[in-house]
């Protein structure tokens, strides 16, 4: 009876050597799948990147069926693992990249071993309990139901699978004032990295130096606050038109948003004219060399997150808990509210619903139930003097006891 193959997996080659005891070739890592042997040009000290080169042998190697089953006999894994390979936009410069593959990899994790008809009320509530985190659970499952949607839109399974969510939290209010604004811009701009010194007379002193290592987070929080845009649509921000880029057209004064070659999401990011300010000031960047390719750059280098810079910022500003790269989305939101903005062309600039933007911050505008203020103490039509003389009366000794 034939053996059963191990599977694919790593093989250390031992160093060989000619008949004079000359080394003629080093250890290597090789990787053994049966009677097959893939080189990896490894060496053996190199143990990371032999075992990266049989993740990826593997992942070659193994490709799901892409043909209409039963969901008892689908592997949850493979339904991710197409969702990824059809996603184009993973193959640009993403800053969402990052974080997708982590819920893909969570869900792996939980839903690998499965198969699509696993796929339960109860089990999906099982998995927002080990996950822990109500919000992150909820954005998981998401994702699960995308990659179960767009499988059954390819024509793959037969059956309907129902992915069921954790209730939406409470949407945060929190907001920066002009001067909460004001003052974590210039916390940025004059903040100076701090070192210690590990050498003569000062050694274990902390002393400032000259570098100030949040400058590029200052640009970020004043395109953020004039334009309302989500956060990896401002990393991506570019002078210059390219794939994978947010281009910003300092000439005509418009930002578009939705980086080159992306597709269309829900998370709406339509072209918006740039306020006359925040244009004069990317102009000024631009115009002294202070950015090159993106107009929040660190050392000459694109930054992807800004959440351990904008977290340090925060706490040298003493803004508290509560304040994040998103925070300016609700801050320019919540200021347009609050100088009257018409809400159609509220939305349409931060590119969000005119359903969301009163759900919201409907509440910080200045119209918001005035109709409703205004009538209330209004005296009723068809109802004689002494009937409404009656209802004060009435009303005034109750507020009184």
């Amino acid at each position: 009876m034939p053996r059963k193959s191990k599977g694919a997996r790593l093989q250390l080659r031992a160093p060989r050597y000619d008949g004079a005891g000359n080394l003629t070739h080093r250890a290597t890592w090789i990787i053994r799948d049966g009677s097959k042997y893939v080189g990896t040009g490894c060496a053996e000290y190199e143990v990371e990147r032999a075992e990266r080169a049989l993740r990826d042998y593997i992942a070659v190697k193994y490709q799901p069926k892409r043909k209409e089953q039963d969901i008892e006999s689908i592997p949850i894994a493979d339904v991710l693992s197409i969702f990824i390979d059809d996603r184009p936009d993973l193959y640009v410069d993403n800053p969402d990249k990052k974080k997708y593959l982590g819920r893909m990899k969570r869900l792996r994790d939980f839903w690998g071993p499965l198969m699509l008809s696993d796929v339960t009320k109860s089990k999906c509530n099982e998995y927002a309990k080990s996950r822990g985190n109500h919000g992150g659970a909820r954005r998981d499952l998401e994702d699960l139901r995308s990659a179960i949607s767009h499988h059954a839109e390819e024509g793959f399974h037969r059956g309907v699978v129902k992915v069921k969510l954790p209730k939406k939290g409470l949407p945060r209010d929190r907001w920066l004032t002009r001067d909460e604004a004001a003052n974590l811009i210039w916390t940025c701009w004059r903040a100076r990295e701090i070192q210690t010194v590990h050498r003569g007379p000062l050694k274990g002193q902390k002393i400032e130096t000259e570098k100030r290592p949040l400058r590029h987070l200052a640009r970020f929080i004043v395109i953020g606050i004039y334009s309302g845009t989500r956060a990896g649509a401002i990393a991506s921000a570019s002078p210059l038109a390219a794939i994978g880029r947010s281009f910003v057209d300092l000439e005509r004064g418009v930002y578009y948003r939705r980086p080159q070659g992306r597709a269309e999401t829900n998370k709406r990011q339509p072209p918006m004219p740039i306020p006359p300010r925040l244009l004069a000031h990317l102009r000024r960047w631009q115009a002294r060399g202070i950015i090159s390719r993106h107009f929040v750059e660190y050392n000459g280098q694109p930054v992807l997150s800004v959440k351990t810079a904008f977290k340090r910022a925060v706490d040298l500003a003493k803004l508290g808990k509560g304040v994040s790269p998103h925070t300016l989305r609700h801050t320019a939101a919540t200021w347009l509210m609050l100088n009257g903005t018409d809400v159609w062309q509220a939305a349409g600039y931060l590119g969000m619903s005119v359903k969301t933007l009163l759900d919201v911050y409907g509440h910080h505008h200045p119209d918001h139930l005035r109709d409703a203020v205004s009538k209330i103490t209004a005296k009723p039509s068809g109802r004689s003097a002494k009937d409404q003389k009656r209802t004060r009366t009435n009303i005034s000794t109750f507020v009184k006891s």
